[in-house]
């Protein structure tokens, strides 16, 4: 804390004393106000200017020091200088003051607090600076609420002085005109009481409403100003409650949850049912995963006491078993358990032609049109291919369509180049490394894994080149070339030219969403990255929401369930409530070998956000089932608020680290600390138990030493 802050401290602290050890709360009450009235009015008669600028710095201070007496000041203002006059002085007094106590609350303790809720502030100034000035103005008609609390909260917020001083003129009018008035006729006062009868109580509380009120008519002008060009299209009735765009995760979701409130819902697909995760990305790569693991196991046979052996295996077989393990999964999400289960769904391209209005050119070659009083968009994403020259000469796969093209393969690729250090193009690496490829993979940052911490990063490096894959960080893809048969790959590392060449390669640099083709531009959506929405998951046109990739900012297959039952519920019954979609705790995890999972913050996101954390770190290589399992490496490492056991995140690395984060999630989902934790039975022997140990680990480094020493003398004494 700085010189300033505490020479500004000290000020306070000694007006605080001053105003309670000499009771000058004395002269601030009604008894002494209305007892000195008649000597105020002569004075004020002989000097008024001397009065009012004495009486407007009094106000300001008392104001600004947060202490009693406002309320009877402002009488005194009626009661001396009448409605007119005493309205407009009180006015900018309180105000005045108002903006002292918020500057005062925000220069000394605004640090502070967002140095240990920083994280939790962050969603609150967003709406302070997205709706603040509304909410305090609200705040301000309403008297029942402690205006000195009110200088105090917002002066913690990052709303903008001249916004609060503004606001705060305005809001707090209509109760200073009032209490001013009643200042006049103070001989009739018989206490403060007597000021609020519950009818002016009751008009304050709806002029308090009426901004609320306002806002939502706001909202419906908005509302008929969007949809004002495609008004005379609405229908006057509905062929659907609910017409779903793709039946990837978000999409099936929503349907399946329309579908179970009764509502009529169509869901409509171009392709697959189950979208990416089922046919192209979580379902098939962990099935990959699997038999690649299943094979590095047989190679470091002698780990489990047996011997090393070579697997021997087709790779054909390999392709097809992962076509096998979607083919058994694909009931659950088919045309006809979803019909069963009461929704209808089409086949075919859908384009939103109007706000209400989904065009359907069918796979069979028909075209249909419906109407719906709400659309969910669901499209999901696709796979990021980089303007790289020569690419397309070379020829290439992406996670798409890599199932269908290497299963016409007898051989695995012998030199595959993956593009990319995220997680998909880490785990199809190490998994293609362990049925035999050569693999170099190429990211153009200094590490893979670049949202996990370095040490994360460096030890899914090692787990990588450990496998065989060549990890080629910091170099820049350039160009392709192809001579005859000869596929090169030219990349840039320290200004050097490297050419590498290969047989297949694997684009992983990313996704992006599917937005193009289904009538979002000429509604006026805008298509750059994601579709704009807002926290309940609408676009700009109420009735029209996004979820799942085409949203954000998340691209996983569970935060698109997650979002599905928010647009599903805000579609079907907003008119009564709506829900904010929740992201406060979201998981994720990269299964490479060992796994990779995280949920809330890590170390550099901490840093980057200037949140202060504890780590307890425990290490998995000392877990018994992880030492019989031959697992015994990763680690639990936990932040923490300092001197406190509320988690702020959890990474896991190790054996099953995904299934292990699940425990930290739901924890965090629902306020519980290391010590609940710690305090909860965990099967023996159990890789779970590594979460208990490391909560144990947090309360090692939170003993009372104190305590535990008179504890030890009470022993000692104890023995005699």
């Amino acid at each position: 804390m700085n010189k300033k802050k505490i020479g500004l401290i000290v000020v306070l602290l000694a007006l605080l004393a001053a105003f309670f050890v000499l009771d000058l709360g004395r002269y601030l009450s009604l008894d002494y106000i209305k007892s000195s009235q008649s000597a105020f009015e002569s004075i004020y008669a002989e000097k008024p200017l001397i009065v009012a600028g004495t009486y407007f710095a009094i106000y300001v201070a008392v104001t600004a020091l947060s202490v009693p007496g406002a309320a009877i000041m402002t009488l005194a203002g009626g009661a001396i200088f009448g409605t007119l006059w005493g309205t407009v002085i009180v006015s900018f007094a309180s105000s005045l003051g108002a903006t002292l106590a918020f500057l005062a609350a925000r220069f000394v303790l605004r640090d502070s607090i967002e140095a240990r809720f920083g994280a939790r502030l962050t969603e609150f100034n967003k709406g302070v600076e997205k709706e603040g000035a509304f909410y305090l103005f609200t705040l301000r008609l309403v008297p029942l609420v402690p205006f000195f609390v009110i200088n105090l909260l917002m002066g913690l917020t990052k709303m903008k002085t001249l916004t609060f001083y503004g606001v705060s003129q305005l809001g707090m009018l209509a109760g200073t005109a009032v209490y001013v008035n009643a200042g006049t006729q103070l001989a009739q006062l018989e206490s403060l009481k007597g000021i609020l009868s519950p009818g002016l109580i009751g008009s304050f509380v709806l002029l308090g409403i009426f901004p609320l009120l306002a806002r939502k008519v706001t909202e419906a002008l908005k509302g008929r100003k969007v949809y004002a060009r495609w008004a005379h299209l609405k229908p006057k009735s509905f062929d659907r409650n609910l017409i779903v765009i793709g039946a990837g995760a978000g999409g099936l979701v929503s349907a399946y949850i329309a579908a179970a409130v009764k509502a009529k819902v169509t869901l409509i697909e171009a392709h697959k049912m189950g979208g990416d995760c089922l046919n192209y990305g979580c379902v098939p790569s962990k099935a990959l995963i699997k038999s690649a693991k299943l094979a590095h196991q047989m190679k470091h046979g002698a780990r489990y006491g047996l011997s090393d052996t070579t697997p021997s295996f087709s790779f054909k077989g390999v392709m097809q078993r992962i076509h096998d393990v979607i083919a058994a999964i694909e009931p659950h999400d088919s045309v006809e358990r979803y019909t069963s289960l009461g929704v209808e769904v089409l086949q075919g391209y859908a384009k939103i032609v109007n706000p209400w209005t989904v065009e359907i050119a069918l796979n069979d070659g028909s075209k249909q049109v419906l109407t719906g009083r709400a659309i969910v968009i669901a499209a999901g994403a696709r796979p990021f291919v980089p303007p790289l020259p020569g690419l397309d000469d070379v020829g290439y796969v992406t996670s798409d369509n890599l199932w269908d093209e290497f299963a016409k393969m007898d051989d695995i690729p012998k030199r595959l180049v993956v593009l990319g250090g995220g997680p998909i193009g880490c785990e199809l690496a190490q998994s293609f490394a362990r049925l035999g490829a050569q693999v170099m993979q190429i990211e153009m940052a200094p590490r893979i894994m670049g949202r996990e911490d370095e040490e994360v990063s460096a030890l899914a490096k090692a787990a990588l080149q450990a496998d065989g894959v060549q990890v080629l960080t910091g170099h820049k893809a350039l160009r392709c070339e192809k001579v005859g048969d000869v596929k090169t790959i030219i990349v840039e590392h320290e200004g050097q030219e490297i050419r590498l060449e290969f047989d297949a390669l694997l684009c992983a640099v990313g996704r992006v969403a599917r937005l193009t083709g289904y009538g979002l531009e000429e509604l006026g959506i805008e298509t750059q990255r994601t579709v704009p929405t807002n926290e309940y998951l609408q676009t700009i046109y109420p009735n029209i929401y996004a979820a799942g990739d085409v949203a954000g900012p998340y691209q996983f297959t569970h935060v698109a369930s997650h979002q599905a039952w928010y647009t599903a519920v805000n579609a079907l019954f907003g008119d009564f409530k709506k829900f904010k979609a929740d992201y406060r705790v979201i998981p994720w995890a990269t299964f490479i070998d060992p796994e990779v999972a995280r949920v809330g913050l890590n170390e550099t996101d901490a840093q980057e956000k200037n949140v202060p954390y504890e780590v307890t770190k425990y290490g998995i290589d000392d877990l018994d089932r992880a030492i019989a399992d031959s697992e015994a490496h990763g680690f639990v490492k936990v932040l923490t608020v300092p001197g406190k056991d509320t988690i702020l995140g959890v990474t896991i690395v190790g054996t099953h680290a995904g299934d292990l984060l699940a425990e930290y999630v739901l924890a965090m989902k629902h306020g519980l600390g290391l010590n609940k934790i710690l305090g909860t039975i965990h099967t023996y022997p159990t890789l779970a138990e590594a979460n208990k140990y490391a909560a144990g680990e947090w309360k090692r480094a939170h003993q009372p030493k104190k305590l535990l020493e008179w504890v030890a003398k009470y022993h000692d004494w104890k023995r005699g």
